[in-house]
């Protein structure tokens, strides 16, 4: 096995690099023939619940790609049903929700995980990869208490979560008690996450950013100051993304946590000057994924400099690669960002 490659987790803690990290949000899965050939046969759910077929879909962008990062392949949806929530992840729909949560009494209804007992194939996939497959660090994963609550209230995604949003201002008690549950769901799944090999947590709030600051501040902040002080004793680099959300880039980087992820609404640089300090991680517009490769090489420049004005750089994609974008493209990307920012 080749020399373990801990790029990515220096960039994370602030550190000095020999180059910039890279890994691609759904960089497993999507575009790749060899995953469009396991999708053929099986859904989502039933490659996670297959540890060895789950690996082989994780580990095969680090063989493809070079990335410096593996993510975990599964879906913010997988720990629902253990607390019990219905969701089927329906094709060209995603996550839809039979029983979706409509009163307090609902919210009380809801159970608590027991990873070793409700998702010991996620476990048994992560100790696969860490302990005889990688030679990068597992990125490991869980959705925010909001964007969960968002697809249990609305029963689906949503294009303005009205449903939601109405139900956070009209019923406060249920929401915080909701708020509550998903994060102590969370908090359990992620140190699971940890304790089975992941060496890296990331906290998807996928569409928080319908949120305004006031409102995130009094009604979503404090379950994520919950999440992130109770992993902050795993000893683990933490992150932060969400879709639309600069304006929200500041209330993550005052949270207990490692690394901003950033979409490409707002730059580096201009994060830098509202105050990040931390490690940032982004943000290619995944839309020019499509495009000849001198408008992504024009494009990629600006993001690399931006980064490398001080230690503390993670290049992502400011949203997850989608189907149409060729597995050659991401390669080329990862091959010039380790070149264009080597020392």
């Amino acid at each position: 096995m080749k020399l373990f490659n801990d790029t990515f987790l220096r960039a994370a803690r602030g550190q000095e690099v020999s180059h910039t990290p890279v890994w691609y949000m759904r960089q497993a899965g999507r575009s790749q023939p060899e995953y469009r050939a396991i999708k053929e046969k099986y859904s989502l759910f039933e490659i996670t619940h297959q540890p060895e077929l789950c690996a082989y879909v994780t580990k095969l962008p680090v063989d493809n790609y070079n990335v410096d990062a593996a993510v975990l392949y599964k879906d913010i949806m997988t720990p629902l049903p253990a607390i019990g929530v219905d969701v089927e992840i329906k094709s060209g729909i995603g996550p839809v929700i039979d029983n979706p949560i409509r009163t307090v009494q609902d919210v009380e209804n809801l159970g608590m995980i027991e990873p070793e007992d409700d998702i010991p194939y996620v476990l048994d996939t992560i100790k696969l990869l860490t302990k005889e497959q990688l030679t990068v660090p597992l990125i490991g994963f869980g959705g925010a208490p909001f964007t969960l609550a968002s697809y249990m209230i609305e029963g689906g995604p949503s294009k303005n979560y009205h449903k939601t949003k109405a139900f956070m201002y009209q019923e406060p008690k249920a929401w915080f008690s909701l708020m509550d549950k998903l994060a102590e769901m969370t908090i359990r799944y992620t140190k699971a996450q940890i304790k089975a090999g992941a060496g890296t947590i990331q906290i998807f709030d996928s569409w928080v950013g319908t949120m305004n600051v006031e409102d995130y501040r009094i009604y979503i902040k404090p379950a994520m100051e919950k999440i992130f002080s109770a992993l902050r004793t795993e000893g683990v680099p933490l992150i932060m993304h969400g879709v639309g959300a600069a304006h929200l880039a500041k209330e993550w980087h005052d949270l207990p946590l490692d690394v901003v992820g950033l979409d490409w609404r707002l730059s580096i640089e201009e994060a830098r000057k509202k105050g990040l300090t931390k490690t940032v991680q982004g943000n290619l517009d995944p839309s020019l994924l499509l495009c000849d490769w001198s408008i992504i090489e024009e494009k990629v420049k600006p993001i690399l400099d931006q980064g490398l004005q001080q230690p503390g750089h993670i290049f992502n994609l400011g949203h997850g690669v989608f189907p149409e974008v060729k597995p050659d493209t991401l390669k080329r990307l990862t091959s010039f960002v380790h070149e264009y920012t080597a020392k």
